[in-house]
């Protein structure tokens, strides 16, 4: 066989494999229209959902705003109060608090995000960190497979006199850590307890 006759063979197999590999792709991506989710059995319940609120929107109540465990007060009067630090059997650290504006102008969470260039929230506090002293170790806010933080999102434009709840979940420290720092970018790190 002639090297012209086996380039143009490896060209024609080059040129098949593409086409059945988009094949499969196209394939894969038509959903029939079904929506293709979760679907309730019963026309009463939705399908579930995480334990966690995804953006900790007005529908997503922070754990027991009247406990006060930390308080960070940062630049043009916003205050970030913290309400809990539990450990989760899954092995994990959810933070729970409230941000409020107690300043003049408008609030936006750009200064809390992380420096990740992929992260998809540009207003999130995915900038938060939990810090165990004595271990000396840093943890940073967990992901999900779509490279989102497991904190709170879409946090700007948080009006002077407004409060939102917030949240963010962590690597849990080892069970013999009860006590770690909180900290976000901008604010003074506020000294909290860990509870189970």
């Amino acid at each position: 066989m002639s090297i012209r006759r086996t380039a143009k063979a490896a060209r024609g197999a080059v040129a098949l494999a593409g086409a059945v590999g988009l094949a499969l792709v196209v394939a894969g991506c038509g959903g029939g229209g079904d929506g293709g989710g979760a679907k309730a059995t019963d026309g009463d319940k939705p399908p579930a959902r995480s334990t966690a609120p995804k953006d900790g929107g007005p529908g997503s109540p922070a754990a027991d705003s009247d406990k006060v465990i930390g308080e960070m007060k940062g630049p043009d009067g916003v205050v970030v109060t913290l309400h809990s630090v539990v450990r989760d059997s899954g092995g994990f650290v959810t933070v729970n608090g409230t941000v409020a504006n107690h300043g003049n102008r408008p609030f936006n969470a750009i200064n809390w995000r992380s420096n990740e260039t992929e992260l998809r929230s540009r207003s999130s506090i995915s900038g938060a960190t939990l810090v165990d002293k004595a271990g000396k170790k840093r943890y940073l806010v967990l992901r999900d497979t779509n490279g989102e933080c497991l904190c709170t999102t879409g946090l700007s434009g948080l009006m002077p006199g407004a409060s939102r709840p917030v949240f963010a979940q962590f690597p849990a420290p080892p069970a013999k850590v009860t006590e770690v720092d909180f900290q976000l970018p901008t604010m003074p790190p506020a000294t909290v307890q860990i509870t189970d």
